[in-house]
């Protein structure tokens, strides 16, 4: 008879067993849906945002060890070479778009009279050409 009871009560211990784990996954279940919720809600009440989150809720990225640190010889190369860029800049006398639109500057030389009425005949006879065949 003792093991009749013995195992009763080890029958017990796993049923017991089997519900404990069962509640704590509903309960990670139920912590998982509320932080869901939670997260909609926010949204819902909260308007889009567009441009950079508060510095205070910014993430710092993931990096390992210092920031590199510029020297300041480089720093100082680097400001010269901006003020040279500048100077240049601002020395220009007229910009791209001012200046006068009326000529073409496709780099070619110009035509003289004769080629051109060199090539009006060419094309003229070519002209004819297709004309006849057509």
């Amino acid at each position: 008879m003792m093991r009749a009871g013995g195992t009763a009560i080890a029958t017990r211990e796993r049923i017991y067993m089997d519900i404990q784990i069962v509640v704590a996954q509903l309960k990670k279940e139920r912590d998982r849906i509320d932080n869901a919720i939670a997260a909609l809600v926010g949204l819902g009440s909260q308007p889009a945002r567009r441009a950079r989150p508060p510095k205070g809720t910014q993430s710092k990225p993931a990096s390992s060890g210092k920031r590199r640190r510029m020297s300041v010889a480089a720093r100082a190369r680097i400001a010269a070479a901006k003020k040279a860029w500048w100077a240049k800049q601002k020395g220009r006398p007229a910009s791209k778009k001012a200046k006068s639109v009326s000529k073409k500057s496709t780099g070619r030389r110009p035509m003289s009279a004769a080629m051109r009425k060199k090539l009006s005949a060419m094309m003229k006879a070519r002209w004819a050409e297709r004309k006849k065949a057509a």
